[in-house]
């Protein structure tokens, strides 16, 4: 079973990346953040994790769990 990490979309100088949490290398570059997002959520839907997209400055922007989400949110 793969390590449950979550996946960044990030700007990147050829397009978008790919991103796991605290890694060091995209795991892919893509043109167009369409494409980085489709990449990501495979990513993180095989590995139940969370997809974290963000802007061009940056900032997140959108947020998509796939997993064990608790519901009703504790808090």
């Amino acid at each position: 079973m793969s390590k449950r990490r979550n996946q960044h979309v990030v700007p990147h100088q050829d397009g978008w990346a790919v991103k796991p949490e605290d890694g060091r290398r995209a795991s892919s570059i893509h043109e167009t953040q369409r494409e980085a997002i489709e990449r990501g959520r495979a990513i993180s839907q095989s590995q139940n994790s969370e997809l974290i997209i963000h802007g061009r400055d940056g900032r997140i922007r959108e947020r998509d769990t796939h997993g064990r989400d608790p519901y009703p949110p504790k808090g």
